[in-house]
């Protein structure tokens, strides 16, 4: 690292309080946006479009209702700009569940996981086409159900950068510079639980390059997609 990135850096992390173990990548968080234990029954600001929200055992749950034919949805109202998100999440049933952000029309961007992988991803911002999700990483791996996880989405300019646990992978595209809207959870079955939600404003770390140097190139983790047993080859549109 060139001695000026690195003062920039001291001073960058002393100026918010962040410990040198924290370990910047691609951002520098900077003031908290929205800040929540998720501790209490749900309600606003929160927007529940589909599926069961409900407080158990001190913490918020989803789950999804067959009857609404569509994984379980909930949304913050919040436009971003850069950002960080940060939270833990727990499988207790469910098959999937993401942190998804929206354009200002459609999807943005997401992490994807199972307890079989995590994908970090553009995602399809029109769904008729020209436009189509790009996955950046997708990792093998065990979130073993009962167990909390934590996530990390960090979003500037037009990079992304997703972690969860110990797997980190980033990357980038145009639509990532126009605004960000509506970041939220989904839930696919029944149920997953989530906690410690944060969101702060952001600044691109100085020393991004050398980070970047140590992380896989986007497309360069791709593992194979699982596909749910019992289910058809139809594309299920993404909450």
């Amino acid at each position: 690292m060139k001695p000026t990135s690195l003062i920039t850096l001291c001073l960058a992390l002393s100026a918010i309080g962040l410990r040198a173990e924290d370990k910047p990548l691609l951002a520098v968080p900077g003031a908290v946006i929205y800040e929540s234990k998720l501790d209490a029954a749900p309600g606003a600001p929160w927007k529940a479009a589909k599926g069961k929200w409900e407080l158990v055992e001190g913490v918020v749950r989803g789950s999804e209702l067959e009857a609404d034919k569509h994984g379980a949805v909930t949304r913050l109202p919040n436009k971003l700009q850069d950002f960080v998100i940060e939270y833990e999440f727990k499988f207790a049933g469910a098959r999937t569940t993401s942190l998804s952000i929206n354009a200002v029309k459609d999807h943005m961007a997401r992490i994807s996981l199972t307890p079989k992988s995590v994908a970090i991803q553009k995602d399809d911002n029109d769904h008729e086409g020209p436009d189509k999700a790009v996955v950046f990483a997708r990792f093998p791996t065990e979130l073993a159900p009962g167990t909390w996880h934590k996530v990390r989405l960090e979003m500037v300019g037009d990079l992304m950068l997703g972690q969860v646990n110990e797997l980190v992978a980033w990357g980038a595209s145009d639509l990532f510079k126009t605004p960000k809207m509506a970041p939220g959870f989904t839930v696919g079955g029944q149920s997953v639980d989530f906690r410690n939600l944060s969101i702060r404003e952001a600044s691109l770390n100085p020393a991004w390059e050398e980070v970047k140097a140590k992380l896989p190139k986007p497309g360069e983790k791709v593992a194979p997609a699982a596909t749910p047993k019992g289910k058809g080859k139809g594309k299920k549109k993404a909450a």
